[in-house]
């Protein structure tokens, strides 16, 4: 019953680090989106390819 218990321990973290994850994922590219958006409105071409491409790599 305790290896059970362990199992089910590791598995409930190893949820609650992916939801986590998630959450902090979404959270960097809603802010990524706005700097964008930013980097366009000013015409800021080098701050808008470094944003896109860390969007790009974090939707990998």
């Amino acid at each position: 019953m305790d290896k059970m218990k362990a199992t089910y321990e590791v598995m409930l973290a190893l949820a609650a680090e992916m939801a986590l994850d998630e959450i902090l994922r979404k959270s960097r590219e809603e802010k990524l989106y706005g700097a964008i958006d930013s980097a366009l409105a000013e015409g800021d071409e080098v701050a808008f390819r470094l944003l896109t491409d860390e969007l790009k790599t974090l939707q990998r």
